[in-house]
């Protein structure tokens, strides 16, 4: 009785009078309108990628990659759903002309401008009580955001593509900051779209499109041999420019109470040498901060330091020594790809997203070191910083290009193996060789994810490590998925890992390597400025934290 009597009250909660309920409807719907507006004001960076996907059993529980398409391009929110693509850059090579070949006759560039990025929105003319009901289903916690659920329906009589589905609405707000369904209507189709959008709050009452998970079916049977797709879409850069640099400004520096101390008398002036390498420098700090300023690579932050930490594992054990030193900085893509330009080594999230341990990172990193050590890429021109002024954004890909010969890639394969027999990770390299191979394995289904765009594709490298007939064990991780290992904070395009729980045995099936799983976000709410986007948790993938690289 004492249970009941207790309980009585949280129920009455959840009920909602007819009138209530309008009026909270009301809300949400008023405050959508306005998020459309807000939005209107920025233009992100949007990147989609696709895998389309084959069923082998007959189940939805079963399905890996076949085929893959790429997208990146920047949003101009105020012209509408409008995208202006990053052009890949110019590659002669028969590999990447069939690899583009195979784009062309993709099904996801017709759906790219206005079919994913339009499921930022609910509905791209806004919501309205007359084309839309709302049926309330209960309150649930996103993260530390207390929401109010309902489920959409359209009107009858309200046209197609009209969203279907279910809603989570912050409560204090009303802003939708999720939403989970379809548009209906759209019957004349042979292919139906369902997805997962999310929002994050950047700052009060600034809830920005973040992250999308859609599938698309080409049948509404699951038979063996049936094909899907699945996609992720991220938008961040909300923030681009001089952020950072304008913070710096508003530093207070105090002066030393120290005499000035005479300096005529020590060892300052720069031989030609330290000139040469000084000017050289400078031109990798003008590309590096050009690309930052589009939102191409991310600030300096705590993956730069785990990268610099397991560089300087190599560098210590070899006894090197770098003037200047060797600094890393990680591309926003998802592509896998890397390279070295000057001392400056850069890696992109797709490919730390997916590394299953520290001593596969240290592959990674030990190869372009062996660059860095044999044939440094010249980057004298960029000196002059007028030299990138004429740049076009949409041809970054193709300004600015840092691939290798083979020839050059064997040179510095060897020299990363050297490298790597000296170091602490020369008895932890099988799990490394065993992500080569996965990767050349899956390379047919996932051209377009391993295809550069600044860098050198991981996979066609000749192996720093010495070929294994080791198989994977039952329960171990080659490869993760994306998003198996990166946070992404999309207004100011900061990254962290992701810290998540250990999850115990994990089957067959839920690897994944490579693959595109769908988000969970943890929301949090920022109260004041500046303002800094809820904690992403990564995809919803339980094994990532399985051999986690744990740098000391």
């Amino acid at each position: 009785m004492t249970m009941a009597v207790c309980a009585a009250p949280l129920a009455a909660q959840d009920r909602q009078s007819p009138g209530a309920l309008d009026q909270v409807v009301t809300k949400i719907i008023t405050r959508e309108n306005q998020e459309m507006e807000v939005v209107r004001k920025f233009s992100p960076l949007v990147e989609t990628y696709i895998q389309r996907v084959k069923n082998k059993k007959g189940s939805d529980e079963s399905w890996e990659p076949d085929g893959d398409h790429y997208f990146i391009g920047r949003a101009e929110f105020s012209k509408g759903l409008n995208l202006e693509p990053i052009e890949a850059r110019n590659d002669h090579s028969l590999r990447h002309a069939i690899l583009t070949m195979n784009g062309l006759f993709d099904f996801g560039m017709a759906y790219l401008p206005k079919g994913f990025l339009q499921m930022i929105y609910p509905d791209t003319n806004g919501l309205d009580a007359r084309n839309y009901s709302f049926a309330y289903i209960r309150r649930e916690f996103l993260g530390e955001v207390r929401t109010l659920v309902f489920d959409v329906a359209p009107a009858m009589k309200a046209g197609k593509g009209r969203f279907m589905g279910r809603i989570w609405v912050e409560d204090e707000g009303f802003t939708i900051v999720r939403f989970n369904g379809s548009y209906s209507g759209n019957s004349d189709s042979t292919r139906e779209f369902h997805f997962d959008s999310w929002r994050v709050n950047a700052g009060p009452n600034l809830w920005l499109p973040a992250f999308v998970y859609s599938e698309g079916n080409t049948s509404k049977y699951l038979l063996v041999g049936a094909t899907s797709s699945k996609a992720q879409t991220r938008l961040w850069g909300y923030n681009i420019g001089q952020a950072h640099e304008e913070q710096e400004l508003g530093r207070v520096l105090i002066e030393s109470n120290e005499p000035i101390i005479d300096k005529s008398q020590q060892n300052t002036d720069l031989s030609p040498i330290q000139e040469a390498r000084a000017w050289a420098l400078q031109g990798q700090n003008n590309v590096m901060d050009r690309l930052q300023r589009e939102g191409l690579i991310a600030p300096k932050g705590e993956v730069d330091k785990i990268l610099d930490t397991v560089a300087n594992n190599l560098e210590v054990t070899n006894n090197l020594n770098f003037d200047p030193e060797v600094r890393f900085r990680v591309l926003m893509t998802s592509t896998i790809e890397s390279f070295a330009m000057g001392r400056t080594i850069v890696l992109s999230r797709g490919l730390i997203d997916v590394l299953p341990d520290e001593a596969s990172l240290a592959a990674m990193i030990a190869k372009e070191l062996g660059h860095v050590i044999l044939d440094p890429t010249s980057t004298a021109r960029f000196g002059f910083y007028d030299w990138m002024n004429g740049f076009d954004e949409k041809r970054t890909f193709q300004h600015l290009d840092f691939a290798r010969t083979r020839e050059e890639d064997a040179a510095a394969s060897a020299k990363a193996a050297e490298l790597l027999k000296n170091s602490p990770y020369r008895d932890q390299l099988r799990t490394a060789q065993m992500f080569i191979a996965e990767l050349q394995r899956r390379s047919k289904q996932i051209p377009n994810l391993i295809s550069p765009r600044l860098g050198d594709p991981v996979l066609v490298r000749p192996s720093v490590i010495a070929d294994s007939e080791d198989k994977p064990e039952a329960h171990q991780i080659v490869a993760l998925p994306l998003g198996g290992r990166v946070k992404l904070d999309p207004w100011d395009d900061t990254l962290d890992l992701l810290k998540t729980k250990p999850v115990g045995n994990i089957t067959e099936r839920e690897k994944m390597p490579f693959e595109i799983v769908p988000f969970a976000l943890y929301l949090t709410r920022v109260a004041s400025e500046p303002p800094k986007v809820s904690q992403y948790m990564g995809s919803s993938h339980p094994e990532s934290s399985a051999e986690r690289p744990h740098i000391e």
